[in-house]
């Protein structure tokens, strides 16, 4: 009796000593991002993005801004390629902006309320916080949680999110699909809460006319909060005025990699009343639809009114109701206008993505 009680008494002393050292379960990680994302001031992050969803991964340099209530700025760099576009959301709207080709798009939007982005913050926290068969796991130094993945495509299904166990700031993510295939990642190296900008970091113009260094516009973060490796750099973020290269002409007839069951090529023809280079391909089968490629001259912003979509890459715009399109620009200035009245919006994503390292015929 005496020696089950001994035992009891061990038991209970290293049960009090973890707690005492701060180990958290699931619960109460999840009550600590629902304070945190509720009182979040802004943030800075960066790192890489690889999209598994065309022939070869695509990898992008990201950077994202936020400052309360509802300003971003996501800068995507293709490494490849060496472009940058720009999503931003300010009072105006919400900006696709190419500076290079200097072109914009302007959509009247609440993103990313509805169509939030695996690089957001608060997306990935809302999607701990909304499935309540999450996973958990506790590893070295970062907490890990496996969820639901809530996005506008029925291919991505899982996510997994791990974050750093003394700030709560994401270290990585990976979006899988049914078969737990990795079609997402990404990967940050900087993290900063309670970051400090400019007063006129998500104007449009300032975005529009600054180079094409992706960390351009300067800002302080907390140290405290940081997740680099090694100190933050002190060097000032140098400025530089980008010239927009000319327009690249002709381009082939670009093919999807990726064409729905039953569904084949009907016919494809150059535009030739386009008062840009134009091409339209037509597809029939099981869905009909039709995939507009140009490279439009006109360099105005275009206003567009209905919902915005996420590409990985950048943000579409789908409007109509009856007959849908979804519309997008592409960082070497090929814009896309993806028609159909039966297609489902989570094919249109498919047909999108699966552009992304297609070239001209």
């Amino acid at each position: 009796m005496r020696r089950i009680t001994w035992i009891t008494a061990i038991v209970m002393c290293v049960t009090f000593l973890l707690s005492g050292c701060g180990t958290k379960d699931a619960a109460a990680i999840v009550k600590d991002l629902d304070h945190v994302v509720s009182k979040l001031s802004s943030y800075q992050g960066s790192g890489t993005m690889t999209l598994h969803t065309g022939q070869q991964p695509q990898e992008y340099q990201v950077e994202v801004w936020y400052q309360n209530p509802s300003y971003y700025r996501i800068a995507l760099k293709n490494a490849k390629k060496d472009i940058t576009q720009i999503v931003l959301r300010n009072d105006e709207g919400v900006f696709v902006l190419t500076p290079s080709l200097n072109k914009s798009f302007r959509f009247q939007s609440d993103w990313p309320e509805k169509q939030g982005q695996v690089y957001l913050y608060q997306t990935l926290v809302h999607s701990i916080l909304q499935d309540n068969t999450r996973q958990f796991a506790s590893e070295k130094e970062s907490y890990v949680f496996d969820v639901l993945a809530n996005y506008q495509t029925s291919a991505l299904v899982r996510q997994k999110i791990w974050l750093n166990k003394e700030t709560y700031a994401p270290k990585q993510v990976q979006v899988t699909d049914a078969n737990s295939n990795v079609v997402v990642e990404v990967k940050f190296d900087q993290f900063d809460f309670n970051a400090k900008f400019e007063k006129d970091s998500f104007e449009m113009q300032r975005n529009m006319t600054t180079g094409m260094n992706i960390e351009v516009l300067p800002t302080t973060g907390d140290p405290a909060a940081s997740t680099k490796e090694g100190e933050p750099s002190t060097e000032p973020s140098k400025e530089t005025t980008a010239e927009p290269t000319q327009d690249l002409g002709p381009f082939g007839m670009i093919e999807p990699g990726y064409i729905p069951a039953n569904v084949t090529l009907q016919d494809a023809k150059e535009i030739s009343d386009a008062p840009d280079y134009a091409v339209l391909l037509r597809y029939s089968g099981d869905y009909n639809f039709t995939l507009r490629e140009s490279r439009p001259q006109d360099r105005k912003v275009a206003i567009m009114n209905g919902e915005s979509v996420d590409l990985g890459f950048t943000i579409g715009h789908l409007t109509g109701t009856e007959q849908r399109t979804l519309t997008w620009m592409t960082d070497e200035g090929i814009e896309y206008r993806l028609s159909s009245a039966d297609l489902p919006q989570s094919e249109m994503v498919s047909i999108a993505t699966s552009l992304i390292d297609q070239s001209g015929k």
